[in-house]
């Protein structure tokens, strides 16, 4: 109880709830469109500044077991979310497979939220994490998109390009790149910038978040609540599988969690898009609903201490 506490009195968890709130009493709160598309873009080549520069002090063996890992957890997820999402969602093979490519991508803000869990915890996560979260971002959107037949080749294609040219993975992998190339003594003058703001910046991000999915939980009705269990069903599953493959590819406690809360979330930038394109069928208000509205709320009220108790709990017995 007390980590679960723990985890909810933060800065990031009560601003993306103060957004909530103010969807909820109707207020005019809001983030104009140029600051919070900066905001996201900042956020996204820090964390790739960060993972590349962790990435060049890696041995390459020490590094591709939990790639490995990940990869495989990418592929597989959404295989799973698909089967759960037809048997028990009762969804349609074109809505479950639209869900499933959000639940085989990441949510890079539920990553961002369990690393400063774990380190407060005073675990110390591996460094080379946020390279597992550019390789987690497209396998599974793909491995979702084979269930069901698109509209051609030219609507696969089309999606497979909004996915691999969209802003978070050039952002991510531009950013590994330019960190393992100048490593951390080079990056030392951009320091205070991509560093010491980087907590502040996700504050006002998450506030836009909460925003944003005060609005998509009052449309959970439409949901039904059989979609709606699978939204929180969904999570721990995965997160387990996450937090599992992390222990077996020698991953640390705190870096099976953060692997745990990545598997468990579900992608809302990478994954809408391309769903959008080779998908439009596909019902917004469901996939959108659960991956914002329901699941990560869920990741980061109950699901991160959940990953934590997890890999502390099977790091005992493995």
């Amino acid at each position: 109880m007390s980590l679960l506490i723990d985890n909810i009195l933060t800065p990031v968890v009560l601003c993306f709830l103060m957004g909530m709130v103010a969807r909820w009493i109707k207020s005019d709160l809001s983030l104009p469109e140029a600051m919070y598309q900066g905001i996201s873009i900042y956020l996204l080549l820090a964390i790739g500044l960060k993972g590349g520069a962790a990435l060049s002090d890696t041995p390459l063996h020490v590094f591709a077991k939990p790639a490995i890992a990940t990869l495989l957890i990418g592929m597989l997820s959404p295989v799973i979310a698909y089967a759960m999402l037809r048997k028990f969602g009762k969804r349609t093979s074109i809505d479950a497979a639209a869900i499933a490519a959000h639940y085989g991508s990441v949510s890079v803000v539920t990553f961002l939220a369990a690393s400063e869990a774990v380190k407060r915890l005073g675990l110390q996560p591996e460094g080379y994490l946020p390279a597992l979260v550019a390789v987690l971002e497209v396998p599974g959107i793909i491995v979702a998109l084979m269930f069901v037949r698109t509209d051609g080749e030219s609507s696969w294609s089309k999606a497979l390009h909004e996915v691999i040219t969209g802003k978070s993975i050039v952002l991510l992998i531009g950013g590994l790149c330019i960190g393992a190339l100048c490593g951390t003594q080079k990056l030392t003058d951009v320091q205070p910038f991509f560093g010491a703001a980087f907590k502040g910046a996700l504050c006002l991000f998450m506030l836009e978040l909460g925003l944003v999915a005060g609005k998509r939980l009052r449309d959970a009705g439409r949901a039904g609540l059989r979609l709606l269990a699978m939204g929180i069903a969904l999570p721990p599953v995965l997160g387990g599988l996450g937090v599992a493959a992390g222990l077996a590819s020698g991953m640390s406690e705190g870096g099976s969690a953060i692997l745990g809360a990545m598997a468990g979330s579900a992608s809302y930038i990478a994954a809408p898009a391309a769903v959008r394109i080779a998908l439009p069928q596909a019902n917004p208000a469901y996939y959108l609903t659960l991956a914002l509205g329901i699941t990560f709320p869920f990741n980061l009220a109950l699901g991160i201490p959940l990953y934590i108790y997890l890999s502390r709990t099977l790091n005992i017995w493995l």
